[in-house]
């Protein structure tokens, strides 16, 4: 009994051995290169956007796909007696490059969805906000900037009663909804958008005072004619922004991401389709933007 015990022991024993023998230990990993890590760091802290210092040296960028903010509000500025008039700036412009703006924004329908689209196609843009939409939806504002699209300043509430003729008024709801943005995404933006543009709205006061207190307004020279009377279509909209880019190389397009803009949405695929196909290329605005005109 006990030679048989033995036996089946040894042969257990064999048999656990002959199984060991026949594994391919796995390679062990290759280190990572210090150049691969390098680059994985690169990319994981490389900057979404430019946030101005104290003295605005930082700006004079050579891309237009880098948004651009400033870490203090006018009001913050002032009390610690820093500059809050932009350096003179050279317009950047090389190349052929679209600029796709959306006004009146964020709602909680349409302009998601616009950002669904942009981040299929890979394209940045610009979103010029209301402070009064902002605070309805912040979760849509820092989605905006979580995924590196600018942000500008177009007023608190759209109320041309308050922001025109006087400069004071206009000032006042442009820090104001300053204010509003940085509490939500803690930079606030250098640039805005005249509600209804600058011509026929801004008298002779209001340059010197934007440029005074660090604004850089942008206006538009491609309108999709969105906001149109009449319950203009999807296809309207594609119509006016392929003519009127036909012979650019510079265009700053004018949407709308605001509630009731469901057309804009249908139209927004197919433009972008049109524009890569004429050879544009995207960019945000930034205070280095060249103006429209």
């Amino acid at each position: 009994m006990t030679r048989q015990i033995l036996s089946t022991l040894l042969l257990s024993a064999t048999l656990l051995l002959a199984g060991c023998a026949g594994q391919t230990p796995s390679p062990a990993a290759e280190p990572e290169s210090s150049a691969d890590s390098s680059a994985a760091a690169a990319e994981t802290t490389a900057p979404a956007y430019i946030t101005a210092d104290d003295s605005f040296t930082n700006l004079q960028l050579d891309t237009p796909a880098m948004p651009v903010y400033d870490s203090y509000t006018i009001t913050e500025r002032r009390a610690k007696n820093l500059p809050t008039q932009l350096p003179q700036l050279t317009p950047y412009k090389d190349g052929k490059v679209a600029y796709l703006t959306f006004d009146d924004g964020p709602d909680n329908k349409n302009t998601p969805a616009i950002l669904d689209i942009l981040k299929e196609n890979d394209v940045p843009a610009t979103f010029y906000v209301t402070g009064a939409h902002a605070e309805l939806h912040p979760d849509v504002l820092k989605r905006i900037f979580a995924e590196h699209h600018a942000i500008g300043n177009h007023s608190y509430d759209h109320d041309y009663r308050k922001l025109y003729p006087a400069i004071d008024g206009f000032l006042g709801e442009m820090q104001k909804t300053d204010d509003i943005i940085k509490n939500i995404i803690g930079v606030r933006p250098l640039i805005l958008r005249a509600p209804g543009g600058v011509i026929g709205n801004f008298t002779s006061a209001y340059p010197p005072a934007l440029a005074a207190s660090g604004y850089v307004e942008h206006d538009w020279n491609v309108s999709s004619a969105d906001a149109a009377p009449g319950h203009p279509t999807a296809q309207d909209f594609i119509g006016n922004i392929d003519s009127q880019t036909d012979n650019k190389d510079f265009a700053i397009i004018l949407m709308h991401s605001s509630e009731g803009h469901e057309e804009t949405v249908k139209a927004l695929p197919e433009i972008i389709r049109i524009l890569k196909a004429k050879g544009f290329s995207f960019g945000v605005i930034t205070p280095m933007t060249p103006q429209p005109w």
